[in-house]
């Protein structure tokens, strides 16, 4: 009996400790999807309307922006230059009209997330990383319609 007893305890520890079958993938929070959109949202619309705190605050201090744009050669643009321009030159030169923005939320894996961002003149593959709690931008590529 005592065999019986260690046997069926023994096959109900291994059965807790073995990966299940029907484990899922965590789902991603819909709040998390929720902020990286807003950061994202409020990111591009610091751009349109020349707010560069507004801009600043969506910034991850490690942030870099790659540009592509036909045969010019690849360039790049720091968090620091970034705030700079839209601090300098105020409001972007696109008819109101034309200051629209889709934002799609590719996938949030833990700390990280990527988004895709589409306005009219250029699309924006997002990479944001949550640091303290907020989501940030940490990297920008950029493809410039002609």
């Amino acid at each position: 009996m005592k065999r019986l007893v260690l046997g069926f305890g023994l096959t109900l520890l291994l059965l807790n400790l073995s990966p299940s079958t029907n484990a899922q993938e965590p789902k991603t929070s819909s709040d998390d999807s929720s902020a990286v959109r807003a950061t994202v949202t409020n990111y591009i619309e610091a751009y349109y309307t020349g707010d560069a705190r507004r801009m600043e605050q969506t910034l991850h201090p490690h942030y870099l922006k790659h540009m592509i744009h036909g045969t010019i050669p690849m360039r790049e643009k720091t968090g620091v230059e970034m705030v700079r321009e839209v601090r300098t030159h105020g409001a972007a030169d696109i008819p109101q009209a034309q200051r629209t923005e889709q934002v799609s939320v590719l996938d949030v894996a833990g700390n990280i997330a990527s988004a895709k961002l589409v306005t009219p003149g250029w699309v924006d593959y997002v990479t944001l990383s949550k640091t303290g709690g907020e989501w940030k931008i940490l990297s920008v590529v950029q493809q410039i319609e002609n």
